[in-house]
């Protein structure tokens, strides 16, 4: 069986629910127009599931630069997105001073009510470029947006299968927030592999991800438990922490599908 993708899911804001697609275009930043806005302090530090678990009750979805918020027992609300214009500094990780545009007081008063706490919602500057860690960057321009670090984020379904394996409840994929699934190979083939290619794009495997507390967080009902992390913790040991997935650099752009196959050439 060759190996394909099964699925691909992008973030229109950075810690809210995932949409998944059936075709995306893929940029040297990551997919397209994922993780380009974010929920962040009135002060402009960024915030995740991690400080506010409610995030991940919210769907976002964009369309013809139209943004529409969803939440349970809550009216929607849709704005036009603002991509240039007057920017201001927000600090994400590391990276200070990321240049971004506030999108208004309508996305702060709907927001703020909902997550019961004081926020702004920002998009990633136009012509703006966050550079990934150059101990892992393939080119000295690799970039990203709102991601925490890299582009894309790579699991296989194998193992997932794997870590449900070890666990008295299986989780579902959603709880590792991935860009691209892959099936048709074994689990954690991942951490092998170095370059590859999926149709005319071409993608770098450059670090393996370690899991954070998101990843203990049930995103329907918000209960936090100590798994997976502690289950990771015994057979995931890396340096970096406990590691699931890949964190993946596309070294030029172009268009995935379901079901395209992935070829590994290193």
């Amino acid at each position: 069986m060759s190996i394909e993708i099964s699925s691909l899911i992008y973030y229109p804001v950075k810690a809210c629910r995932g949409y998944e697609v059936e075709a995306w275009n893929v940029e040297r930043m990551g997919l397209e127009r994922d993780r380009r806005l974010m929920v962040v302090t009135p002060e402009g530090e960024f915030l995740t599931q991690r400080e506010i678990p409610k995030l991940a009750l919210i769907t976002p979805e964009l369309n013809d630069g139209v943004l529409t918020l969803s939440a349970p027992n809550t009216e929607s609300l849709q704005i036009a997105i603002r991509t240039s214009g007057h920017s201001w500094p927000v600090n994400i990780w590391h990276s200070k001073g990321v240049q971004a545009i506030d999108q208004g007081n309508e996305a702060v008063e709907w927001l703020s009510e909902f997550l019961d706490h004081s926020v702004r919602l920002v998009h990633f500057a136009d012509g703006y470029k966050r550079y990934v860690s150059p101990q892992y960057a393939v080119n000295e321009d690799d970039h990203t947006g709102f991601a925490d670090g890299y582009p894309i984020l790579l699991i296989s379904e194998a193992s997932l299968e794997d870590l449900n394996s070890r666990l008295e409840s299986p989780l579902p994929m959603n709880r590792f927030r991935p860009n691209l699934v892959v099936r048709g190979c074994e689990p954690f083939a991942e951490d092998t592999w170095n370059r590859i290619q999926i149709g005319d794009v071409k993608l770098a495997i450059v670090k393996p991800c370690a899991r954070c507390e998101v990843t203990t967080i049930d995103k329907e009902t918000l209960e936090r438990r100590k798994e997976p992390l502690k289950t990771l913790g015994k057979y995931r040991k890396h340096a970096l922490g406990a590691i699931f997935g890949q964190n993946v650099i596309p070294l030029n752009g172009g268009r995935l599908k379901l079901g395209m196959n992935v070829e590994v050439l290193s």
